[in-house]
Protein backbone atom coordinates (compact mmCIF):
# COMPACT_ATOMS: atom_id res chain seq x y z
CA UNK A 1 0.00 0.00 0.00
CA UNK A 2 2.95 2.34 0.62
CA UNK A 3 3.87 2.19 -3.07
CA UNK A 4 0.29 2.98 -4.08
CA UNK A 5 0.17 6.07 -1.84
CA UNK A 6 3.42 7.24 -3.40
CA UNK A 7 1.80 6.63 -6.75
CA UNK A 8 -1.02 8.96 -5.78
CA UNK A 9 1.56 11.60 -4.92
CA UNK A 10 2.84 11.29 -8.49
CA UNK A 11 -0.60 11.14 -10.14
CA UNK A 12 -1.90 14.13 -8.16
CA UNK A 13 0.85 16.44 -9.38
CA UNK A 14 -0.86 19.21 -11.38
CA UNK A 15 0.97 18.41 -14.61
CA UNK A 16 0.10 14.72 -14.43
CA UNK A 17 -3.50 15.53 -13.54
CA UNK A 18 -3.77 17.69 -16.66
CA UNK A 19 -2.31 14.96 -18.86
CA UNK A 20 -4.62 12.41 -17.25
CA UNK A 21 -7.63 14.65 -17.93
CA UNK A 22 -6.48 15.13 -21.52
CA UNK A 23 -6.14 11.37 -21.91
CA UNK A 24 -9.58 10.43 -20.59
CA UNK A 25 -11.24 13.22 -22.58
CA UNK A 26 -9.54 12.21 -25.80
CA UNK A 27 -10.17 8.55 -25.03
CA UNK A 28 -13.89 9.18 -24.58
CA UNK A 29 -14.01 11.07 -27.87
CA UNK A 30 -12.25 8.33 -29.83
CA UNK A 31 -14.40 5.72 -28.14
CA UNK A 32 -17.52 7.53 -29.33
CA UNK A 33 -16.33 7.86 -32.93
CA UNK A 34 -16.95 4.62 -34.85
CA UNK A 35 -13.87 2.74 -35.96
CA UNK A 36 -11.39 4.85 -33.97
CA UNK A 37 -10.15 2.91 -30.99
CA UNK A 38 -7.46 3.36 -28.34
CA UNK A 39 -4.86 1.40 -30.33
CA UNK A 40 -5.15 3.76 -33.30
CA UNK A 41 -5.09 6.85 -31.07
CA UNK A 42 -2.06 5.81 -29.01
CA UNK A 43 -0.26 4.86 -32.24
CA UNK A 44 -0.92 8.34 -33.64
CA UNK A 45 0.32 10.04 -30.48
CA UNK A 46 3.52 8.00 -30.02
CA UNK A 47 5.66 10.32 -32.18
CA UNK A 48 4.15 13.43 -30.56
CA UNK A 49 5.08 12.32 -27.03
CA UNK A 50 8.80 11.75 -27.59
CA UNK A 51 9.63 14.96 -25.76
CA UNK A 52 7.25 14.42 -22.85
CA UNK A 53 8.11 13.13 -19.42
CA UNK A 54 7.56 9.34 -19.55
CA UNK A 55 5.24 9.36 -16.52
CA UNK A 56 3.02 12.08 -17.97
CA UNK A 57 2.88 10.41 -21.38
CA UNK A 58 2.03 6.97 -19.99
CA UNK A 59 -0.63 8.43 -17.68
CA UNK A 60 -2.19 10.05 -20.75
CA UNK A 61 -2.05 6.78 -22.71
CA UNK A 62 -3.66 4.90 -19.82
CA UNK A 63 -6.38 7.56 -19.73
CA UNK A 64 -6.97 7.13 -23.46
CA UNK A 65 -7.32 3.37 -22.98
CA UNK A 66 -9.81 3.70 -20.13
CA UNK A 67 -11.68 6.57 -21.80
CA UNK A 68 -12.19 4.59 -24.99
CA UNK A 69 -13.70 1.75 -22.97
CA UNK A 70 -16.23 4.23 -21.56
CA UNK A 71 -16.98 6.06 -24.80
CA UNK A 72 -17.51 3.02 -27.00
CA UNK A 73 -20.92 2.35 -25.49
CA UNK A 74 -22.32 5.66 -26.78
CA UNK A 75 -21.86 4.66 -30.40
CA UNK A 76 -23.27 1.18 -29.79
CA UNK A 77 -26.35 2.49 -28.01
CA UNK A 78 -27.25 5.47 -30.19
CA UNK A 79 -25.88 4.36 -33.56
CA UNK A 80 -25.91 0.55 -33.35
CA UNK A 81 -22.36 0.74 -34.74
CA UNK A 82 -19.84 -0.67 -32.25
CA UNK A 83 -16.60 1.28 -32.45
CA UNK A 84 -14.74 -1.69 -30.95
CA UNK A 85 -15.49 -5.40 -31.13
CA UNK A 86 -15.83 -5.41 -27.34
CA UNK A 87 -18.97 -3.21 -27.55
CA UNK A 88 -20.82 -5.43 -30.02
CA UNK A 89 -22.70 -7.08 -27.17
CA UNK A 90 -23.69 -3.70 -25.74
CA UNK A 91 -25.40 -2.80 -29.00
CA UNK A 92 -27.78 -5.77 -28.80
CA UNK A 93 -29.93 -4.42 -25.96
CA UNK A 94 -28.53 -0.88 -25.70
CA UNK A 95 -29.76 0.14 -29.14
CA UNK A 96 -33.16 -1.42 -28.48
CA UNK A 97 -33.39 0.59 -25.27
CA UNK A 98 -32.64 3.74 -27.28
CA UNK A 99 -35.36 2.84 -29.79
CA UNK A 100 -37.76 2.37 -26.90
CA UNK A 101 -37.01 5.88 -25.59
CA UNK A 102 -34.69 4.66 -22.80
CA UNK A 103 -31.36 5.84 -24.24
CA UNK A 104 -30.68 7.89 -21.11
CA UNK A 105 -31.01 4.86 -18.84
CA UNK A 106 -28.80 2.78 -21.15
CA UNK A 107 -26.08 5.44 -21.20
CA UNK A 108 -26.36 5.92 -17.42
CA UNK A 109 -26.06 2.23 -16.52
CA UNK A 110 -23.14 2.00 -18.95
CA UNK A 111 -21.29 4.95 -17.41
CA UNK A 112 -21.94 4.00 -13.78
CA UNK A 113 -21.20 0.34 -14.46
CA UNK A 114 -17.95 1.35 -16.12
CA UNK A 115 -17.03 3.41 -13.07
CA UNK A 116 -17.84 0.60 -10.63
CA UNK A 117 -16.02 -2.02 -12.69
CA UNK A 118 -13.08 0.27 -13.41
CA UNK A 119 -12.60 1.05 -9.72
CA UNK A 120 -12.97 -2.54 -8.52
CA UNK A 121 -10.65 -3.88 -11.21
CA UNK A 122 -8.04 -1.20 -10.47
CA UNK A 123 -8.12 -2.30 -6.82
CA UNK A 124 -7.60 -5.86 -8.04
CA UNK A 125 -4.72 -4.66 -10.23
CA UNK A 126 -3.09 -2.95 -7.23
CA UNK A 127 -3.34 -6.16 -5.19
CA UNK A 128 -2.35 -8.72 -7.83
CA UNK A 129 0.49 -6.79 -9.51
CA UNK A 130 2.95 -7.19 -6.59
CA UNK A 131 2.09 -10.90 -6.37
CA UNK A 132 2.71 -11.34 -10.10
CA UNK A 133 6.00 -9.45 -9.81
CA UNK A 134 7.23 -11.81 -7.08
CA UNK A 135 6.29 -14.79 -9.26
CA UNK A 136 7.94 -13.27 -12.33
CA UNK A 137 11.22 -12.77 -10.46
CA UNK A 138 11.52 -16.57 -10.40
CA UNK A 139 11.45 -16.67 -14.22
CA UNK A 140 14.63 -17.52 -16.07
CA UNK A 141 15.32 -17.34 -19.82
CA UNK A 142 13.63 -20.72 -20.39
CA UNK A 143 10.45 -19.63 -18.57
CA UNK A 144 10.27 -16.32 -20.41
CA UNK A 145 10.69 -18.08 -23.75
CA UNK A 146 7.93 -20.55 -22.86
CA UNK A 147 5.68 -17.67 -21.77
CA UNK A 148 6.16 -15.91 -25.09
CA UNK A 149 5.48 -19.13 -27.00
CA UNK A 150 2.21 -19.33 -25.06
CA UNK A 151 1.45 -15.74 -26.03
CA UNK A 152 2.14 -16.48 -29.71
CA UNK A 153 -0.15 -19.52 -29.70
CA UNK A 154 -3.01 -17.89 -27.84
CA UNK A 155 -2.88 -14.71 -29.88
CA UNK A 156 -3.45 -16.72 -33.04
CA UNK A 157 -6.26 -18.84 -31.60
CA UNK A 158 -8.16 -16.07 -29.78
CA UNK A 159 -7.55 -12.93 -31.84
CA UNK A 160 -7.34 -14.71 -35.18
CA UNK A 161 -10.44 -14.94 -37.35
CA UNK A 162 -9.00 -18.33 -38.35
CA UNK A 163 -5.90 -20.22 -37.30
CA UNK A 164 -4.25 -19.66 -40.69
CA UNK A 165 -4.98 -15.92 -40.67
CA UNK A 166 -3.68 -15.57 -37.13
CA UNK A 167 -0.47 -17.48 -37.85
CA UNK A 168 0.23 -15.54 -41.05
CA UNK A 169 -0.28 -12.29 -39.18
CA UNK A 170 2.04 -13.42 -36.39
CA UNK A 171 4.62 -14.64 -38.92
CA UNK A 172 4.69 -11.21 -40.57
CA UNK A 173 5.35 -9.63 -37.18
CA UNK A 174 8.16 -12.08 -36.41
CA UNK A 175 9.79 -11.38 -39.78
CA UNK A 176 9.54 -7.62 -39.29
CA UNK A 177 11.07 -7.99 -35.83
CA UNK A 178 14.05 -9.88 -37.32
CA UNK A 179 14.98 -7.12 -39.76
CA UNK A 180 18.22 -5.28 -39.02
CA UNK A 181 21.50 -6.01 -37.26
CA UNK A 182 21.43 -9.07 -35.03
CA UNK A 183 22.38 -7.88 -31.54
CA UNK A 184 24.38 -11.01 -30.72
CA UNK A 185 26.13 -11.91 -33.98
CA UNK A 186 26.30 -8.47 -35.60
CA UNK A 187 25.03 -9.91 -38.89
CA UNK A 188 22.52 -8.06 -41.07
CA UNK A 189 19.26 -9.95 -41.53
CA UNK A 190 16.48 -9.37 -44.09
CA UNK A 191 17.93 -6.00 -45.11
CA UNK A 192 18.38 -6.90 -48.82
CA UNK A 193 21.30 -4.48 -49.02
CA UNK A 194 19.14 -1.47 -48.09
CA UNK A 195 20.96 0.76 -45.57
CA UNK A 196 17.66 2.11 -44.21
CA UNK A 197 16.75 -1.35 -42.86
CA UNK A 198 20.00 -1.85 -40.93
CA UNK A 199 18.54 -0.14 -37.87
CA UNK A 200 15.51 -2.43 -37.90
CA UNK A 201 11.85 -1.53 -38.19
CA UNK A 202 10.48 0.83 -35.57
CA UNK A 203 7.34 -0.54 -33.86
CA UNK A 204 5.92 3.02 -33.82
CA UNK A 205 5.98 3.12 -37.65
CA UNK A 206 4.30 -0.28 -37.85
CA UNK A 207 1.64 0.74 -35.32
CA UNK A 208 0.82 3.92 -37.27
CA UNK A 209 0.67 2.02 -40.55
CA UNK A 210 -1.45 -0.88 -39.29
CA UNK A 211 -3.94 1.01 -37.18
CA UNK A 212 -4.13 4.52 -38.67
CA UNK A 213 -3.35 4.13 -42.38
CA UNK A 214 -4.87 0.65 -42.66
CA UNK A 215 -8.11 1.67 -40.93
CA UNK A 216 -8.41 4.83 -43.02
CA UNK A 217 -8.05 2.90 -46.28
CA UNK A 218 -10.55 0.32 -45.03
CA UNK A 219 -13.17 2.93 -44.16
CA UNK A 220 -12.64 4.75 -47.47
CA UNK A 221 -13.12 1.51 -49.42
CA UNK A 222 -16.54 0.96 -47.83
CA UNK A 223 -17.94 4.35 -48.87
CA UNK A 224 -19.35 7.16 -46.71
CA UNK A 225 -22.27 5.17 -45.23
CA UNK A 226 -25.46 6.56 -43.79
CA UNK A 227 -26.06 5.90 -40.13
CA UNK A 228 -29.14 6.89 -38.18
CA UNK A 229 -28.27 8.58 -34.88
CA UNK A 230 -31.07 8.11 -32.37
CA UNK A 231 -31.81 11.17 -30.18
CA UNK A 232 -31.51 10.92 -26.41
CA UNK A 233 -35.07 11.29 -25.21
CA UNK A 234 -36.50 11.28 -21.71
CA UNK A 235 -34.60 11.28 -18.43
CA UNK A 236 -30.84 10.89 -18.33
CA UNK A 237 -31.10 8.98 -15.06
CA UNK A 238 -32.25 5.52 -14.05
CA UNK A 239 -35.40 4.63 -12.17
CA UNK A 240 -35.29 2.74 -8.87
CA UNK A 241 -36.19 -0.47 -10.70
CA UNK A 242 -33.38 0.04 -13.22
CA UNK A 243 -30.92 0.61 -10.37
CA UNK A 244 -32.01 -2.63 -8.69
CA UNK A 245 -31.63 -4.52 -11.97
CA UNK A 246 -28.19 -3.06 -12.68
CA UNK A 247 -26.06 -3.30 -9.56
CA UNK A 248 -25.66 -7.07 -9.52
CA UNK A 249 -24.68 -7.22 -13.23
CA UNK A 250 -22.10 -4.51 -12.51
CA UNK A 251 -20.48 -6.67 -9.83
CA UNK A 252 -20.71 -9.89 -11.82
CA UNK A 253 -19.32 -8.18 -14.92
CA UNK A 254 -16.38 -6.90 -12.89
CA UNK A 255 -15.68 -10.38 -11.52
CA UNK A 256 -15.79 -11.86 -15.04
CA UNK A 257 -13.89 -9.13 -16.89
CA UNK A 258 -10.78 -8.72 -14.76
CA UNK A 259 -9.41 -12.30 -14.73
CA UNK A 260 -10.37 -12.97 -18.37
CA UNK A 261 -8.77 -9.70 -19.45
CA UNK A 262 -5.51 -10.83 -17.86
CA UNK A 263 -5.39 -14.02 -19.94
CA UNK A 264 -3.01 -14.01 -22.92
CA UNK A 265 -4.95 -12.70 -25.93
CA UNK A 266 -8.10 -12.56 -23.84
CA UNK A 267 -8.96 -8.95 -24.51
CA UNK A 268 -12.50 -7.71 -23.85
CA UNK A 269 -14.45 -9.75 -26.41
CA UNK A 270 -14.70 -12.96 -24.39
CA UNK A 271 -15.60 -11.29 -21.05
CA UNK A 272 -18.44 -9.25 -22.60
CA UNK A 273 -19.90 -12.29 -24.35
CA UNK A 274 -19.64 -14.37 -21.18
CA UNK A 275 -21.18 -11.62 -19.06
CA UNK A 276 -24.13 -11.32 -21.44
CA UNK A 277 -24.68 -15.09 -21.34
CA UNK A 278 -24.50 -15.14 -17.52
CA UNK A 279 -26.97 -12.27 -17.15
CA UNK A 280 -29.43 -13.87 -19.54
CA UNK A 281 -29.22 -17.18 -17.68
CA UNK A 282 -29.67 -15.57 -14.24
CA UNK A 283 -32.37 -13.09 -15.25
CA UNK A 284 -36.01 -13.45 -14.20
CA UNK A 285 -36.92 -11.92 -17.57
CA UNK A 286 -34.84 -13.73 -20.18
CA UNK A 287 -37.40 -12.89 -22.86
CA UNK A 288 -36.42 -9.21 -22.62
CA UNK A 289 -32.87 -9.91 -23.79
CA UNK A 290 -32.50 -8.74 -27.36
CA UNK A 291 -35.42 -6.35 -26.89
CA UNK A 292 -33.98 -3.84 -24.41
CA UNK A 293 -32.97 -5.59 -21.17
CA UNK A 294 -30.92 -3.22 -19.04
CA UNK A 295 -28.91 -6.15 -17.63
CA UNK A 296 -27.69 -6.81 -21.18
CA UNK A 297 -26.00 -3.39 -21.09
CA UNK A 298 -24.90 -3.21 -17.45
CA UNK A 299 -23.08 -6.56 -17.28
CA UNK A 300 -21.13 -6.46 -20.57
CA UNK A 301 -20.09 -2.83 -20.08
CA UNK A 302 -18.77 -3.63 -16.60
CA UNK A 303 -16.91 -6.66 -17.99
CA UNK A 304 -15.51 -4.50 -20.81
CA UNK A 305 -13.98 -1.95 -18.45
CA UNK A 306 -12.81 -4.51 -15.90
CA UNK A 307 -10.94 -6.37 -18.64
CA UNK A 308 -8.96 -3.19 -19.40
CA UNK A 309 -7.38 -3.29 -15.93
CA UNK A 310 -6.91 -7.04 -16.30
CA UNK A 311 -4.96 -6.46 -19.52
CA UNK A 312 -2.54 -4.22 -17.62
CA UNK A 313 -1.56 -7.01 -15.20
CA UNK A 314 0.50 -9.13 -17.63
CA UNK A 315 1.62 -6.01 -19.50
CA UNK A 316 3.13 -4.30 -16.45
CA UNK A 317 4.36 -7.36 -14.56
CA UNK A 318 5.56 -9.62 -17.41
CA UNK A 319 5.87 -7.28 -20.39
CA UNK A 320 3.25 -9.45 -22.12
CA UNK A 321 0.63 -7.66 -24.27
CA UNK A 322 -2.70 -9.50 -24.51
CA UNK A 323 -4.52 -7.17 -26.93
CA UNK A 324 -3.84 -4.78 -29.79
CA UNK A 325 -3.94 -1.76 -27.50
CA UNK A 326 -1.63 -3.44 -24.99
CA UNK A 327 0.85 -4.13 -27.80
CA UNK A 328 0.87 -0.45 -28.76
CA UNK A 329 1.22 0.53 -25.08
CA UNK A 330 4.24 -1.77 -24.88
CA UNK A 331 5.71 0.12 -27.83
CA UNK A 332 5.04 3.33 -25.88
CA UNK A 333 7.07 2.04 -22.92
CA UNK A 334 9.90 1.00 -25.20
CA UNK A 335 10.11 4.37 -26.91
CA UNK A 336 11.08 5.81 -23.50
CA UNK A 337 13.66 3.07 -22.96
CA UNK A 338 11.46 1.21 -20.46
CA UNK A 339 10.78 -2.53 -20.51
CA UNK A 340 7.66 -3.60 -18.58
CA UNK A 341 8.26 -6.52 -16.26
CA UNK A 342 9.23 -7.25 -12.66
CA UNK A 343 12.38 -5.13 -12.85
CA UNK A 344 10.33 -2.10 -13.88
CA UNK A 345 8.59 -2.19 -10.48
CA UNK A 346 12.01 -2.24 -8.84
CA UNK A 347 13.76 0.40 -10.98
CA UNK A 348 10.83 2.75 -11.75
CA UNK A 349 8.34 2.33 -8.89
CA UNK A 350 7.16 5.96 -9.00
CA UNK A 351 6.28 5.67 -12.68
CA UNK A 352 4.47 2.31 -12.43
CA UNK A 353 2.47 3.15 -9.33
CA UNK A 354 1.81 6.64 -10.62
CA UNK A 355 0.17 5.12 -13.70
CA UNK A 356 -1.85 2.70 -11.54
CA UNK A 357 -2.96 5.50 -9.20
CA UNK A 358 -3.98 7.60 -12.21
CA UNK A 359 -6.52 4.91 -13.11
CA UNK A 360 -8.42 5.59 -9.87
CA UNK A 361 -8.50 9.30 -10.65
CA UNK A 362 -9.36 8.66 -14.30
CA UNK A 363 -12.43 6.65 -13.33
CA UNK A 364 -13.77 9.61 -11.35
CA UNK A 365 -13.00 12.00 -14.21
CA UNK A 366 -14.75 9.72 -16.69
CA UNK A 367 -17.89 9.47 -14.58
CA UNK A 368 -18.09 13.27 -14.50
CA UNK A 369 -17.40 13.52 -18.24
CA UNK A 370 -19.78 10.83 -19.43
CA UNK A 371 -23.04 11.61 -17.65
CA UNK A 372 -23.42 15.43 -17.93
CA UNK A 373 -21.67 15.81 -21.31
CA UNK A 374 -23.35 13.02 -23.26
CA UNK A 375 -24.93 15.61 -25.58
CA UNK A 376 -21.47 16.83 -26.57
CA UNK A 377 -20.26 13.31 -27.34
CA UNK A 378 -23.35 12.65 -29.45
CA UNK A 379 -22.51 15.69 -31.60
CA UNK A 380 -19.16 14.12 -32.46
CA UNK A 381 -21.08 11.44 -34.35
CA UNK A 382 -22.19 14.04 -36.89
CA UNK A 383 -18.61 14.68 -38.11
CA UNK A 384 -18.46 13.57 -41.77
CA UNK A 385 -16.32 10.47 -42.00
CA UNK A 386 -14.31 11.68 -45.05
CA UNK A 387 -13.18 14.71 -43.01
CA UNK A 388 -12.45 12.62 -39.95
CA UNK A 389 -10.38 9.94 -41.66
CA UNK A 390 -8.75 12.42 -44.02
CA UNK A 391 -7.48 14.24 -40.94
CA UNK A 392 -6.24 10.97 -39.45
CA UNK A 393 -4.33 10.23 -42.65
CA UNK A 394 -2.59 13.61 -42.52
CA UNK A 395 -1.75 13.34 -38.81
CA UNK A 396 -0.49 9.78 -39.27
CA UNK A 397 1.82 10.81 -42.10
CA UNK A 398 3.20 13.76 -40.12
CA UNK A 399 3.67 11.56 -37.08
CA UNK A 400 5.50 8.87 -39.04
CA UNK A 401 7.86 11.46 -40.56
CA UNK A 402 8.54 13.05 -37.17
CA UNK A 403 9.86 9.79 -35.67
CA UNK A 404 13.21 9.91 -37.48
CA UNK A 405 12.57 12.72 -39.98
CA UNK A 406 13.16 10.19 -42.75
CA UNK A 407 11.39 9.85 -46.08
CA UNK A 408 11.97 6.12 -45.77
CA UNK A 409 9.58 6.08 -42.80
CA UNK A 410 6.84 7.58 -44.99
CA UNK A 411 7.34 4.88 -47.61
CA UNK A 412 7.40 2.15 -44.96
CA UNK A 413 4.27 3.41 -43.18
CA UNK A 414 2.45 3.51 -46.53
CA UNK A 415 3.45 -0.09 -47.30
CA UNK A 416 2.46 -1.26 -43.82
CA UNK A 417 -0.82 0.63 -44.19
CA UNK A 418 -1.60 -1.19 -47.44
CA UNK A 419 -0.83 -4.49 -45.71
CA UNK A 420 -3.13 -3.49 -42.84
CA UNK A 421 -5.88 -2.70 -45.33
CA UNK A 422 -5.35 -6.08 -47.01
CA UNK A 423 -5.61 -7.84 -43.66
CA UNK A 424 -8.95 -6.15 -43.01
CA UNK A 425 -10.19 -7.11 -46.46
CA UNK A 426 -9.62 -10.81 -45.75
CA UNK A 427 -10.75 -10.52 -42.11
CA UNK A 428 -7.29 -11.29 -40.75
CA UNK A 429 -6.28 -9.83 -37.36
CA UNK A 430 -3.64 -7.10 -37.20
CA UNK A 431 -2.85 -7.38 -33.48
CA UNK A 432 -0.62 -10.49 -33.91
CA UNK A 433 1.63 -8.44 -36.22
CA UNK A 434 2.42 -6.02 -33.40
CA UNK A 435 2.81 -8.78 -30.82
CA UNK A 436 5.16 -10.74 -33.10
CA UNK A 437 7.17 -7.61 -33.90
CA UNK A 438 7.65 -6.67 -30.24
CA UNK A 439 7.90 -10.06 -28.55
CA UNK A 440 9.72 -11.89 -31.36
CA UNK A 441 13.19 -10.40 -30.73
CA UNK A 442 12.75 -10.83 -26.97
CA UNK A 443 11.72 -14.48 -27.39
CA UNK A 444 14.79 -15.08 -29.58
CA UNK A 445 17.11 -13.52 -26.99
CA UNK A 446 15.63 -15.57 -24.14
CA UNK A 447 15.93 -18.78 -26.18
CA UNK A 448 19.59 -18.04 -26.98
CA UNK A 449 20.34 -17.33 -23.31
CA UNK A 450 18.61 -20.52 -22.21
CA UNK A 451 20.61 -22.57 -24.73
CA UNK A 452 23.84 -20.81 -23.74
CA UNK A 453 23.24 -21.68 -20.08
CA UNK A 454 22.51 -25.31 -20.95
CA UNK A 455 25.40 -25.45 -23.47
CA UNK A 456 23.08 -26.10 -26.38
CA UNK A 457 20.89 -28.66 -24.62
CA UNK A 458 17.16 -28.21 -25.38
CA UNK A 459 15.92 -30.52 -22.63
CA UNK A 460 15.81 -27.86 -19.83
CA UNK A 461 12.97 -26.20 -21.73
CA UNK A 462 10.94 -29.36 -21.12
CA UNK A 463 12.31 -30.43 -17.73
CA UNK A 464 12.09 -27.17 -15.78
CA UNK A 465 8.63 -27.34 -14.13
CA UNK A 466 7.36 -23.84 -14.94
CA UNK A 467 8.74 -23.83 -18.47
CA UNK A 468 7.27 -27.28 -19.16
CA UNK A 469 3.88 -26.21 -17.76
CA UNK A 470 3.73 -23.11 -19.96
CA UNK A 471 4.72 -25.07 -23.06
CA UNK A 472 2.13 -27.72 -22.18
CA UNK A 473 -0.58 -25.06 -21.94
CA UNK A 474 0.57 -23.69 -25.31
CA UNK A 475 0.19 -27.15 -26.88
CA UNK A 476 -3.31 -27.50 -25.40
CA UNK A 477 -4.25 -24.07 -26.74
CA UNK A 478 -2.93 -25.06 -30.16
CA UNK A 479 -4.99 -28.26 -30.17
CA UNK A 480 -8.07 -26.40 -28.96
CA UNK A 481 -7.68 -23.77 -31.67
CA UNK A 482 -7.28 -26.43 -34.37
CA UNK A 483 -10.35 -28.34 -33.20
CA UNK A 484 -12.39 -25.16 -32.91
CA UNK A 485 -11.40 -24.10 -36.42
CA UNK A 486 -12.40 -27.46 -37.92
CA UNK A 487 -15.69 -27.46 -35.99
CA UNK A 488 -16.60 -23.97 -37.19
CA UNK A 489 -15.92 -24.97 -40.82
CA UNK A 490 -17.95 -28.17 -40.54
Amino acid sequence: MTELWRGFEVALQPVNLLWGMAGVTLGTAVGVLPGIGPALTVALLLPVTYGLDPTAALIMFAGIYYGAMYGGSTTSILLNTPGESATIVTAIDGHQMARNGRAGAALATSAIGSFVAGTLSTIALSVTAPVMVRMALAFGPAEYFALMVLAFVTVTTVLGGSNLAGWLSLLLGLVLGSVGIDALSGQARFTFGIPYLLDGIDPVIVAIGLFAIGETLWVASRGPGRDEILPVRGSMWMTAEEWSRSWKPWLRGSAIGFPLGALPAGGADLPTLMSYAVEKRLSDRPDEFGHGAIEGVAGPEAANNASAAGTLVPLLTLGLPTSATAAVLLAAFQQFGLQPGPLLFEHEPALVWGVIASLYLGNVMLLVLNLPLVGLWVKLLSIPRPWLYGGILVVASLGAYSVHRSAGDLLLVACIGIIGYGFRRVDAPVAPVMIGLILGPAAEQHLRRALAISQGDWTPLLTRPLSATLLGVAVMMLVWGTVRGRTSRA
